[in-house]
């Protein structure tokens, strides 16, 4: 489920709809949780499907550790994006900001740490980063970790709107990470090593082609 706080617009012709902030999102809010009504695939299970419901998963879903796709019920299957973004999935089933996100202002993730399939190149803008990779995870992780462990420290601090999709056991390890009695996992957890793409990575997209940087 995605923040409350948020409504679904278009953006532009290269990014289509995103998932903008209707009210001020501080650092350190629970943007986004998996619940319920969240789908998830297996594999050969979409392999089975038509064209139009492959077309649908390719598009929206994210793939997880298992490697199974998840696909959002609501409009957070819209979130676009961002080599610098204000969001990052943590190994807790729910995404965080890290920055604080003003109201107008898209909500983003690095689909990097989405464990996507194939190489694209994003939309630029202005960073080092210019392509996103199927093992982002194994490069960035710590990167992320960083920004994450500055925004764990809020969580209790802030209005959490979506806190009542957090069971008292997360909450329970929450408080311990925010009070810094616990650390937390590496987002590294979520990496997914596809068979198909982990081999070799970075040689066969990391010079020529759609991968180049």
């Amino acid at each position: 489920m995605i923040h409350p706080d948020t409504d679904l617009r278009y953006i532009s012709p290269e990014m289509g709809h995103g998932v903008v902030a209707t009210a001020f999102i501080p650092r350190g809010t629970i943007t986004w949780v998996l619940d319920r009504l969240d789908r998830e695939f297996e594999r050969t299970e979409v392999a089975k499907m038509e064209e139009p419901f492959r077309d649908i998963i390719d598009t929206y879903a994210y793939t997880n550790e298992r490697g199974n796709y998840v696909l959002c019920w609501d409009h957070a299957r819209f979130v676009n994006h961002s080599f610098n973004s204000n969001c990052i999935s943590t190994p807790y089933d729910f995404e965080i900001a890290v920055r604080d996100i003003q109201p107008g202002e898209q909500l983003t993730d690095d689909y990097g740490y989405l464990n996507v399939d194939e190489p694209f190149r994003g939309v630029d803008e202005g960073t080092r980063r210019k392509v996103v990779y199927p093992d982002d995870l194994l490069r960035y992780h710590r990167a992320w970790d960083s920004k994450l462990e500055k925004a764990y420290r809020r969580v209790l601090k802030v209005e959490q709107k979506l806190g009542f999709l957090l069971d008292e056991s997360k909450w329970e390890m929450m408080r311990g990470i925010a009070s810094g009695a616990r650390k937390p996992d590496s987002v590294l957890t979520l990496y997914y090593a596809n068979p198909v793409t982990s081999n070799g990575m970075s040689k066969r997209y990391g010079s020529t082609g759609a991968g180049s940087e």
